[in-house]
């Protein structure tokens, strides 16, 4: 965990100061413990009851590719659905893509995406093992504007097909529209931080968007702190279990 801090830190530009009697030399650090509780091997799943499942995420994702419910469609290049592994405890939301989402169909690329993989990576997540990445709306709105009520209504009932299916343990929401939205209230981002809400019966943790972050590194120092508290919240819930993030 300290060398994915130390990942972060760098990414997010800020210093690390070490004590020179702290430093210590390779060849001197104690061997790694031969096993850890993540290293366990999850139970096989039932493949008759996997394959239903695999057939439905693939059905969600042709209805939203096809979705109409509303204007966005008309502008949009495609839909983007989500990415990640459809078996993991981490669900991160956003509001809605951007231009190079709608472009290649994946969300969080780009300069934002790739401070994201790094504020995950910080944590032990990634989106290609470990945790699943959705937004809010699947349409890009016109110039990135903020997305407008109709368009979440319209929208929100697929992500919560998504959440159905994934039943993530523990919930992220980056950015004020997306956090807003989720927990239907219009209370400033900053008064949402720290605490644990609940999405239905997931627990929900807040913090700033990748992109406001790029705009305002001020702020990223309080981004790691969110992160940290969406670690021990996740901790505290899984003791005793992998915490990895990954359901095979």
């Amino acid at each position: 965990m300290q060398t994915r801090r130390e990942q972060y830190l760098e990414a997010l530009g800020i210093d690390r100061w070490v004590a020179r009697a702290a430093v210590v030399p390779a060849a001197a650090a104690p061997a790694v413990a031969a096993a850890s509780p993540s290293a366990r091997p999850a139970p096989a799943a039932d493949p008759a009851a996997a394959a239903d499942t695999a057939a439905r995420w693939e059905a969600l994702r042709q209805e939203v590719q096809g979705c109409t419910k509303c204007p966005l469609h008309l502008t949009r290049t495609q839909g983007v659905f989500g990415v990640g592994p459809t078996r993991c405890d981490w669900l991160v939301i956003g509001e809605a893509p951007g231009a190079e989402e709608d472009r290649r169909g994946e969300p969080f690329v780009g300069a934002a995406g790739q401070l994201l993989d790094a504020m995950l990576r910080a944590i032990g997540l990634d989106r290609a093992t470990n945790v699943y990445i959705a937004n809010v709306l699947k349409s890009r709105p016109p110039g990135n504007r903020d997305p407008k009520p109709e368009e979440v209504a319209a929208c929100l009932p697929y992500l919560e097909r998504q959440i159905g299916l994934l039943k993530p343990k523990i919930m992220l929401a980056v950015g004020r529209i997306a956090a807003q939205n989720l927990l239907g209230t219009d209370v400033p981002l900053g008064r949402l931080r720290g605490r644990v809400h609940r999405f239905g019966d997931t627990p929900l943790v807040v913090t700033y968007h990748p992109a406001y972050l790029l705009r305002t590194p001020a702020d990223k120092r309080k981004a790691w702190e969110d992160l940290k508290f969406a670690r021990s919240v996740y901790q505290q819930m899984t003791q005793g279990q992998p915490t990895d993030g990954h359901r095979a």
